[in-house]
């Protein structure tokens, strides 16, 4: 495809149209995540390999992969993002972090409501003056923000090789029962005793955690209900609807009618605070990064 003629820069619209083309089925789907019409995502498109002077997408094949050219532009288009939200952390943050705002992911009850509390109130302490909004999601899409620029931190689970990371804690799975079950006894649960009673699986972040246990150990549960928020898993067990297996550092310390038991075999996981580059971190996210790293 030649695309000749007057070859001006690209609009960040259009960048931004292209980045969503890589986490859609097409491009009116992508079009549509920008709230873009399918005549004007055609036309943004169009403008943007006239801009660039290359074919981006692959229009004849299904789900209208990149090109090569697509493909080598991408990283760069990623890295304009980066560059535009750290000017952004900068203009709004004086030198001595007076002002500002920071955005940090969140994968799950693990990261938010245990590994980050501490970080957040020495941070608040040395700089009130800074907004720090935490963002829950999936730790699928939480790491994927992380990579797109859309945010400069987040906690996720390790090991997470393509990241720059520093370890905040270490998390395990355990036994969640009803008070007065008959496995509640024990101080150490056995894996295949815990999985003869019907099981709630958790839908939230440490469900593939879970599922790898259990692979493991070629053990198949007796799956009675699946459920996303941890409160309502709590609950169901409380009222003897089965028992279940979550990660400890999402639990409350204590929950009316449920008790819970180390778990054998069980397996660990580290949680940790993670960037693309400490070293292209705004001001703020900085601060955020240096705090942790002398907490721990």
């Amino acid at each position: 495809m030649n695309l000749g003629g007057k070859h001006d820069f690209p609009t960040l619209k259009q960048l931004e149209l292209l980045l969503a083309l890589v986490q859609s089925d097409g491009i009116s789907s992508a079009g549509a995540k920008l709230g873009m019409s399918p005549s004007a995502t055609s036309h943004s498109l169009r403008a943007l390999e006239s801009a660039l002077g290359a074919s981006l997408i692959d229009r004849s094949a299904p789900g209208a992969p990149l090109t090569y050219s697509g493909e080598q532009i991408l990283p760069l288009v990623k890295e304009v993002f980066a560059s535009m939200q750290l000017m952004k952390s900068i203009a709004r943050s004086d030198a001595q972090l007076k002002t500002g705002q920071l955005h940090i992911g969140s994968f799950g009850a693990s990261g938010t409501l245990k590994a980050l509390p501490p970080i957040l109130r020495a941070f608040k302490q040395k700089h009130p003056g800074v907004d720090v909004h935490i963002i829950e999601k999936p730790e699928d899409q939480t790491s994927l923000d992380l990579m797109e620029h859309r945010i400069e931190l987040a906690v996720v689970p390790l090991p997470k090789l393509e990241l720059e990371t520093q370890t905040l804690a270490m998390d395990e799975l355990v036994a969640v029962l009803p008070e007065g079950h008959v496995l509640a006894q024990q101080d150490v649960v056995e894996l295949s005793e815990l999985m003869q009673f019907p099981f709630l699986l958790t839908r939230a972040g440490s469900k593939p955690l879970i599922y790898r246990l259990l692979l493991k150990h070629d053990i198949k549960p007796r799956i009675a209900h699946e459920l996303h928020q941890i409160t309502s898993i709590l609950e169901y067990v409380s009222q003897g609807h089965g028992v279940s297996i979550l990660a400890r550092l999402a639990l409350p310390d204590v929950s009316n009618g449920v008790v819970y038991r180390r778990l054998t075999p069980t397996t660990q996981r580290y949680i940790a605070l993670a960037c693309q580059n400490s070293n292209r971190l705004s001001p703020v996210a900085h601060a955020f990064w240096n705090e942790a790293a002398r907490m721990g």
